[in-house]
């Protein structure tokens, strides 16, 4: 079992597609399957299974990934712990961030970071807080911006909230709650809601805040674009409830109203697995993180 097998399977398991799988290792896409299958005969399962227009990983290919991101995870560690005895001048950082981040700028952090570093590598991936969490599980991201959930909160991660968001419920103008400033959830029983795709910390939200009122929320439109969720409300296709931040930033004109019985909030934390050995670059851009929101002024 080689190295560079270990990241074309990786690889192979995040692009879901041989040609481009290929493209990213800067290898030809038939010495990346034939290398695939070496690796099969050599482990005696199927690993993936191939399509005309997709892979699947199987079962025993899921294992492997998991142990060979961590394998690779390690080795990039050593390597840049080596270089950092000449200070950080290379390396690679992926972070996480959830689809909306209200009032963090992580372009700041991430500015700030490359004035300081700019040989290093950095990777910037868009995702729900499960999905997030998961990929900080088996080390696919470094640190990550998140919403803690349930399923997040006790499952090996180190956690450091950085602030916490009211959230409102908007609807169209003429809407006839558009004229309200406050409106209990029970009254919003009967809308058609915007909102977005399962997995995400503010559907989670909108599905249990509407239990609690005593009705299941029917979700007619998912977006993981809060400007895109504004402007489908203020067409008047439904209502939805989205962090302050979001609903009074300039965008689609809509009635903002104060949400009660339950009043909700979410939070912006920021993620790492806890037993993870850090290179000297994500242990930087980690601290950093923490400092520069910690700092007034850092958001809004």
């Amino acid at each position: 079992m080689e190295l560079g097998q270990l990241r074309y399977l990786v690889a192979l398991a995040e692009e879901r597609h041989f040609t481009r799988a290929a493209a990213r290792e800067h290898i030809a896409q038939p010495a990346l399957s034939q290398q695939i299958r070496r690796l099969e005969k050599e482990v005696g399962l199927a690993l993936v299974e191939r399509t005309t227009r997709r892979v699947a990983v199987t079962d025993a290919g899921e294992v492997l990934v998991g142990r060979a991101r961590r394998i690779l995870a390690e080795l990039e560690a050593a390597h840049t712990e080596l270089q950092a005895l000449r200070g950080i001048t290379i390396g690679h950082v992926s972070v996480g961030a959830m689809h909306t981040m209200g009032p963090v700028d992580l372009s700041l952090v991430l500015s700030i970071f490359h004035s300081r570093h700019p040989a290093v590598e950095l990777t910037v991936r868009e995702e729900s807080s499960e999905d997030l969490a998961e990929m900080l599980r088996v080390d696919e991201l470094d640190l990550a911006f998140l919403s803690v959930t349930e399923r997040i909160e006790s499952h090996g991660l180190g956690l450091h909230q950085l602030l916490s968001e009211e959230l409102v419920a908007i609807v169209a103008r003429e809407h006839p709650l558009g004229k309200r400033r406050r409106v209990r959830m029970a009254e919003l029983e009967g809308e058609q809601f915007i909102s977005f795709r399962e997995g995400a910390r503010l559907r989670e939200l909108l599905t249990m805040a509407g239990r609690s009122a005593g009705f299941e929320p029917q979700v007619k439109l998912e977006s993981n674009e809060s400007q895109r969720i504004r402007r489908l409300v203020a067409r008047g296709m439904g209502v939805a409830i989205l962090p302050r931040s979001d609903a009074v930033a300039p965008g689609a004109e809509v009635s903002i109203l104060t949400l009660t019985h339950p009043s909700l909030s979410r939070d912006i934390t920021l993620a790492w697995r806890e037993e993870r050995r850090h290179s000297p670059a994500a242990a930087e851009l980690l601290e950093l993180a923490r400092t520069t929101y910690a700092a007034p002024g850092a958001v809004a």
